[in-house]
């Protein structure tokens, strides 16, 4: 079983960081460009200009290195982080997508939006284009995010808990057939063994994480970091003690949430409350 890879800091830069795991990932397995090429399925000179970093390639081909050398999401991230326009991507919130591939449990709470790792490409497509996402770029952001999710499949997935509030489920895309299926999709997720989803309905009162989104990432160090953000703003903490005062926060939202079982039912009981699309 493949062990999850921590990462060094020998590269800071996106495009460089990607090419550099790839031709380590590469030289580890002992392959030549040819040999990869035959095992995976594309072009050697494919893979010798990703390498160089003359091109990054697609999100299929990421995958599939993904897939073959047993680093699920890793890749995807990596090549995430190099596609996006620098703007989009502050450091600290590159920082959270490096050390997000490599954690060993997420804990995440949603106020008002799905983590990425459970968004349908719908509901990604209108949430990055909301954002100001356009053209080419939303397509690649939608494509990488998705391609991220192979983080929670595979072998040795990392355990992921996400507490939604109601207004999250409650807050629909304009296409009523997408949001179906996105709830469909969260409550097929949620019966993974390693998701488990709470629900914090309405009526539970006030509490410390109204108006903040976070996640929590255990390291293979044993360290815990947390990254929170707002619409306009988002922040790495990496300082214990403000850690462990929002992870104290995150458990006493816990404690107002539906058990998991109830959580899955009550998303089944907003697809029944959704119209039913015609049959044609």
């Amino acid at each position: 079983m493949p062990q999850r890879l921590v990462f060094t800091g020998r590269s800071q830069e996106p495009r460089g960081r990607f090419t550099e795991e790839l031709r380590r990932l590469r030289s580890e397995r002992g392959l030549s460009l040819r040999d990869l090429a035959k095992e995976v399925g594309w072009d050697s000179s494919q893979f010798s200009k990703m390498e160089s970093g003359r091109t990054l390639g697609g999100p299929e081909v990421v995958q599939a290195l993904d897939q073959f050398y047993g680093t699920p999401g890793l890749l995807v991230t990596l090549w995430e982080l190099a596609m996006a326009d620098p703007l989009q991507f502050k450091e600290q919130y590159r920082r959270y997508m490096e050390l997000e591939a490599e954690a060993i449990s997420l804990w995440h709470y949603g106020g008002g939006t799905l983590h990425g790792l459970l968004q349908t490409p719908k509901y990604a497509r209108e949430l990055l284009a909301a954002g100001g996402t356009k053209g080419e770029l939303l397509e690649q952001q939608v494509e990488a995010r998705i391609g991220r999710q192979n983080l929670l499949e595979g072998d040795d997935p990392p355990a992921f808990r996400t507490i939604l509030s109601e207004a999250a489920l409650r807050t629909s895309l304009r296409d009523a057939r997408a949001w179906r299926e996105q709830l469909e999709y969260l409550a097929v997720a949620a019966e993974r063994p390693n998701v488990t989803l709470h629900v914090v309905p309405f009526g539970t009162g006030l509490h410390g994480l109204m108006s903040t989104e976070v996640t929590y990432l255990r390291l293979l160090d044993g360290r815990t970091v947390a990254y929170t953000e707002n619409d306009v703003h988002g922040e790495l903490v990496e300082e214990n003690g403000k850690v462990e005062r929002l992870q104290r926060t995150y458990d006493a939202v816990r404690d107002l949430a539906l058990s998991p079982a109830e959580s899955r039912k009550f998303v089944l009981r907003l697809l029944e409350e959704e119209p039913c699309e015609p049959s044609i």
